[in-house]
C-alpha cells in the first residue's frame, strides 16, 4: 500500500496497548486509591471486609454461581494455576491443550515436575487451536482460554463434555472479564487482577466449582505442598481462603485498586459492557486490516481472534522473504518506532511468539484510541520498509 507522506496528526490519547500489566481504566488517577487500608493488618475486621468485597464483586459481575467458591490467592495467575495442578492433578489422566507460550508452560510443569505418568499434550502452532475432539471427558484438561501470547481464543465450550468425570481447568487470564465464560463447561477458573480491568499485578483469584471441592477434600496427592499451595486442613476446604483470609500478607493499596475497577465496570453496565468495549476494539482493528495489505490476524480462523491480546503478523513480502533472525529485527524496530512517537507502548509480539505486534484490546482502552493508533501502524511500516530497502540497496 501506499504510505503516509507524514506522520499522522492525530494521536492515542493514552498509548498504553501492554498485555500486561494492562492500562489503567478510564479516568483513573491515584486519588482513586485515597481510600486504601495501609498500614493495617489484612486480619483486622475492615481490611479483611475489603478483601472478600474483591471476591463478591467479582462474583457479581462475572456472574458466577452461587455454589463456586472464589479467594485471592498469591503469585498473580501463575500462583493460581500452579496450585490448581499441584492440589488437584493425579487422579485420572491429564490432556493438555498448547497452542502458546503460558499452555506450553502448564505442561512442562504436569510433565517434568509434577512428573505425572498419564499426561498428553495436544498441540497446535501459533494461529491455530488443537483438535478439540481428542479432548476425553474421562481425563482431566488443562487449557488457556485466551492465548494471551497467540491472541487465539476459544469459540466455544462445545468440546468440553457435560457429563465429563475430569476436571475442567481454565487459566482465564486475558479472558475473565472481556469474554463469555460457560461456568457449566469448566471447575477452575483462574485469573489476575492486571489484565482486563487494569489493577495492580502480584495477586491472582482461583474460583473452583463443587466437582473440584470434592476432588481436594477427597484427594491426598502424596507430594509436598507448600503452604502458599495448600487449599485443604484435615481433608477439608479451607473455607477462609474464599472469604478474604488470604494464605500470605497481600497489598491492601493493590486491593483498593481492583475494588476501582470492580466499580468501574459495574457502572458502566457489568460484564455485557466490557465485552461490548473488547469486542469494539477487535472490530476497529479487523476493518483495518481488511483494507491493509501488510498485516494479517496471527490467529488463523476469525472465530477465533481474541479481543483482548489481538496479534499481528507482517506479511509484505519483502518481510516474508527474510530469514527469522531478519524478521525479528524488523519487527522489532517498528515496536521501537512506535514507543519513540509516543503512540504506542509495548506494542511488540511475545519474546516466544511469531514476529509483529500485540495490542491490547480490554475493556480498559478506549476504542478511539485504537483507530488513532492504526495510521501510525502504517506510518511506521513504511518507514521500517524504506530502511530495509535502502539497506538492501
Amino acid at each position: 500500500m501506499t504510505a503516509p507522506a507524514a506522520k499522522p496528526e492525530l494521536r492515542p490519547a493514552n498509548p498504553q496497548f501492554s498485555s500486561g500489566p494492562c492500562a489503567k481504566r478510564p479516568g483513573w488517577s491515584l486519588s482513586a486509591l485515597e481510600g486504601a487500608l495501609l498500614g493495617r493488618s489484612h486480619r483486622a475486621k475492615e481490611p479483611k471486609a475489603r478483601l472478600a468485597e474483591v471476591i463478591t464483586r467479582s462474583k457479581a459481575v462475572l456472574g458466577m454461581p452461587a455454589d463456586w467458591r472464589l479467594g485471592i490467592v498469591p503469585a498473580s495467575d501463575t500462583g493460581a494455576v500452579e496450585m490448581a495442578l499441584w492440589s488437584l492433578l493425579g487422579p485420572r489422566g491429564v490432556d493438555v491443550l498448547v497452542w502458546e507460550s503460558f499452555s506450553k508452560e502448564w505442561a512442562t510443569d504436569i510433565a517434568k515436575q509434577l512428573k505425572l505418568a498419564d499426561v498428553r499434550t495436544l498441540e497446535a502452532p501459533y494461529g491455530r487451536l488443537p483438535d478439540l475432539a481428542q479432548a476425553a471427558p474421562d481425563r482431566d484438561l488443562v487449557f488457556v482460554w485466551n492465548g494471551t501470547t497467540s491472541g487465539v481464543r476459544l469459540p466455544n465450550a462445545d468440546w468440553i463434555a457435560a457429563d465429563r468425570e475430569g476436571l475442567a481447568i481454565c487459566d482465564a487470564t486475558s479472558a475473565a472479564f472481556a469474554m463469555d465464560l460457560p461456568w457449566d463447561k469448566l471447575d477452575v477458573v483462574t485469573w489476575s487482577w492486571q489484565k482486563v480491568l487494569g489493577g495492580e499485578a502480584a495477586h491472582g483469584m482461583l474460583a473452583l466449582s463443587p466437582r473440584a471441592v470434592a476432588r481436594l477434600e477427597s484427594f491426598n496427592p502424596d507430594r509436598p505442598l507448600p503452604k502458599i499451595f495448600r487449599l485443604t486442613k484435615g481433608g477439608k476446604l479451607i473455607e477462609g481462603i474464599f472469604a478474604g483470609e488470604t494464605i500470605n500478607t497481600p497489598s491492601m493499596l493493590c486491593v483498593e485498586d481492583a475494588l476501582d475497577g470492580l466499580r468501574w465496570a459495574e457502572s458502566i453496565g457489568g460484564l455485557r459492557a466490557l465485552i461490548g468495549r473488547s469486542e469494539a476494539n477487535v472490530g476497529a482493528i479487523a476493518h483495518w486490516v481488511e483494507r491493509t495489505d501488510w498485516v494479517d490476524f496471527l490467529a488463523k480462523d476469525a472465530a477465533t481472534r481474541s479481543c483482548t491480546s489481538i496479534c499481528l503478523k507482517i506479511v509484505a513480502p519483502w518481510f516474508t522473504a527474510l530469514d527469522a533472525a531478519g524478521q525479528a529485527a524488523a519487527a522489532k524496530s517498528l515496536a521501537s518506532m512506535l514507543e519513540k512517537e509516543g503512540v504506542a507502548l509495548d506494542a511488540g509480539a511475545y519474546r516466544d511468539a511469531p514476529p509483529g505486534l500485540r495490542i491490547w484490546g480490554g475493556a480498559t482502552v478506549e476504542t478511539a484510541d485504537i483507530r488513532a493508533l492504526l495510521p501510525w501502524l502504517d506510518w511506521a511500516f513504511a518507514q521500517v520498509a524504506a530502511n530495509q530497502q535502502k539497506a538492501a540497496a
